[in-house]
């Protein structure tokens, strides 16, 4: 029984550490080391970081993971976003249009 307490424990010091070494990272920069590179694809109207601020400020929520997914041919920005409220939900963008699917 005292193994898993002491793994427990760890694991909180592990939490708190890496918690503090990114104490001073600004919201943007936490955001980038989740995003996908910002850089346009190819055929892309909008990039992720572009689409990102959209729906922060569409949803008034804070993105806490984005991806690039490929749905039919189509390029579709992936967006966990977590509001005020606790409430964890997705968002799709169309990277073409900029469009909320």
């Amino acid at each position: 029984m005292r193994l898993p307490m002491n793994r427990i424990r760890a694991g909180l010091v592990l939490a708190l550490a890496l918690g503090a070494l990114c104490g001073g990272c600004t919201r943007l920069q936490a955001r980038e080391a989740y995003a996908a590179p910002a850089a346009p694809l190819a055929h892309s109207a909008i990039t992720m970081n572009q689409a990102v601020r959209m729906v922060e400020r569409r949803f008034r929520a804070r993105v806490v993971r984005a991806e690039t997914r490929k749905n039919h041919g189509q390029t579709v920005y992936v967006l966990r976003l977590l509001d005020q409220s606790g409430r964890v939900f997705t968002v799709r963008v169309d990277a073409a249009s900029g469009r909320i699917l």
